[in-house]
């Protein structure tokens, strides 16, 4: 099965296309975690539990768990064996580097931890990103149109009539051999992210930037969706984390993603 077929079966069991990112920081989860051996273990294994029926997917950001050292890592491996099969994993690490280093952080986040797929920073050109792509069932998300505000001083340059991130996802359409190239697309630029659509009919688009960041769920799914309806996937990260900061955490959290899901369902066809 490759990628791409994974991800449409995914979704369809699931009726959803929530990905949570499972971005924790120590300093915000609830002070009652906070004096346990492991309080990030602890507060994954309850959003986990909460919302698991609900998501596509989940994202751990590696950044989280790399500041936090032995343990930080410890958690990110325990937490990833909490994840049912029936779920995606997004190993969220932003790689991107020579080909022979490339294939080293492949092997990590692939065969280590075990990633479903992972985000990749196509900057350095084909041969940075070749090395992920030789498992046609592990996939590859090409940041393209990133949600911060700093997108635009690379990302909209003009490389001759086009703007550079359309460059790399008509590069990213052209790698797609083995069919397990995505693209991650802010739905803060719900008007480019219907322009990367057209492109690219069949490929899965991450879109991060709904909730905090201010992208509308609508347009995400409107214009981030393929002809079935399926193939976003519409990350939330602190609005669901930090729906509250109390003992009722993980049911607000599950709250919270309930409704995403149900505004989801409304907006897609029937």
């Amino acid at each position: 099965m490759s990628f791409v077929e994974k991800v449409r079966a995914i979704q369809a069991s699931s009726r959803s296309l929530l990905c949570v990112g499972l971005d924790v920081d120590l300093e915000k989860i609830p002070q009652h975690l906070r004096s346990l051996p492991n309080p990030v273990l602890e507060f994954n294994r309850q959003i986990i539990d909460a919302t698991q029926d609900l998501v596509c997917a989940y994202k751990p950001n590696l950044a989280f768990y790399e500041a936090m050292g032995r343990q930080g890592l410890f958690s990110l491996y325990e937490t990833l064996k909490l994840i049912p099969k029936s779920v995606l994993t997004i190993g969220d690490a932003k790689r991107g580097d020579i080909g022979n280093t490339a294939e080293r952080y492949a092997h990590s986040l692939f065969d280590d931890f075990g990633f479903d797929s992972i985000t990749v920073n196509p900057y350095m050109g084909f041969d940075s990103v070749q090395p992920f792509l030789s498992n046609p069932e592990k996939g590859v998300f090409l940041l393209a149109l990133t949600s911060n505000s700093g997108s635009k001083d690379f990302q909209r340059l003009k490389v001759g009539a086009k703007p550079l991130y359309e460059k790399v996802v008509h590069a990213a359409k052209k790698w797609n051999d083995k069919e397990n190239i995505g693209l991650v697309v802010g739905a803060t630029h719900p008007k480019e992210l219907q322009r990367v659509r057209k492109i690219v009919a069949d490929m899965p688009i991450l879109i991060p930037g709904i909730g905090k960041q201010g992208g509308n769920m609508q347009s995400a799914i409107r214009w981030g969706c393929d002809k079935h309806g399926q193939l976003a996937i519409i990350n939330a990260s602190r609005s669901i984390l930090y729906a509250s900061s109390g003992k009722d955490f993980a049911g607000a959290a599950r709250t919270e993603a309930q409704n995403m899901v149900e505004e989801m369902r409304r907006i897609l066809p029937s």
